[in-house]
């Protein structure tokens, strides 16, 4: 694992470490008010066998991003890039190269102030640590979507990776499980009216043809992901539109089979394929995954592109 320091001053103290338990003093910081930050990317082989990780530096500069709405210092970007790569150099023997696997690289920054107290720490710890990992979901997933719990409000945190957003999401997403649901379509705080996330991705429906998702901003993270097939999408010539989306529209679309695709988007799984909407005590069943033209292209076309199958024409891809 790679390991840096910020010391109230700048970050020092560099170093690979073997994988291993941290020691904290119970008074640390970011375990009492939550200070702390993190990415998620992943690495994949080529058929050369070269370690390809996909658009790191965008990471990075969501990391920051994050850490700027947090009060934690920003990251130097050759710091992030060169104990990336050193890790992921000695760490290449674990990246799988068998289909729908890949090593998942977890970067994270956390307050080490030894104190009780509302403040932002004056100290910090950087890290980045590996594992392999299979098929995030193993079968398209049904979500309900949610009008009581909020995953965000406006001038809040969501559109940073902080640690906290996600454990407030734990409690509704318990009790879709409950209900026998994968995941939950959050709905804005304000209203409940309007559609914005899906789980922990952002979320896409395709309804009359054209691509429809939710703009980002301060409730929605800005998907790396999402922006990925947005940017494929306007390539290939399909009607995009990101604005705001209606729960009653998607809920219409759904009774009228006007609504020919929806899924996540996401590090975990890329392309997670919505079959069926909760909403209101009612279920409503969307299309067979196999017939989807759009959703099932552009997971070929960023496997392709993820595992240097394909020209690199966009610059995505950082070769360790």
């Amino acid at each position: 694992m790679f390991v840096a320091d910020y010391d109230g001053k700048s970050w020092t103290n560099l170093q690979i470490l073997p994988y291993q338990p941290l020691q904290l003093s119970p008074a640390n910081s970011a375990l009492h008010y939550g200070q702390s930050v993190f990415e998620g990317m992943k690495a994949y082989r080529n058929q050369g066998k070269d370690v390809l990780v996909f658009r790191p530096r965008a990471n990075f500069e969501r990391l920051n991003l994050s850490a700027q709405r947090m009060c934690i210092p920003e990251l130097p970007e050759e710091l992030f890039m060169a104990g990336l790569t050193e890790l992921l150099r000695l760490d290449r023997d674990w990246v799988p190269a068998n289909e729908n696997t890949s090593l998942y690289v977890r970067p994270f920054i956390f307050a080490t102030d030894d104190y009780l107290g509302i403040r932002p720490s004056d100290t910090y710890k950087f890290m980045i640590f590996t594992c392999p990992v299979g098929a995030y979901y193993s079968e398209p997933v049904r979500v309900k979507i949610e009008t009581r719990y909020s995953r965000a409000a406006a001038g809040g945190t969501g559109a940073a990776k902080a640690a906290g957003n996600y454990a407030a999401s734990l409690l509704p997403a318990v009790k879709a499980h409950q209900q026998g649901y994968h995941q939950l379509l959050w709905t804005d705080a304000k209203s409940h009216q309007f559609i914005e996330e899906s789980g922990t991705m952002n979320v896409m429906f395709i309804i009359d043809g054209t691509l429809i998702t939710a703009p980002t901003g301060d409730t929605i993270l800005a998907g790396i992901t999402r922006d990925s097939v947005l940017t494929l999408a306007r390539e290939w010539g399909y009607k995009v539109e990101e604005r705001k989306v209606a729960v009653q529209e998607v809920i219409d679309a759904a009774k009228e089979g006007r609504l020919q695709e929806a899924f996540g988007t996401g590090t975990a799984a890329t392309i997670a394929q919505i079959k069926g909407i909760g909403h209101e005590d009612k279920d409503y069943e969307l299309p067979p995954v196999e017939g989807r033209e759009f959703s099932n292209r552009v997971l070929r076309a960023l496997d392709e592109i993820k595992t240097g199958k394909v020209t690199d024409k966009w610059g995505w891809i950082y070769k360790v």
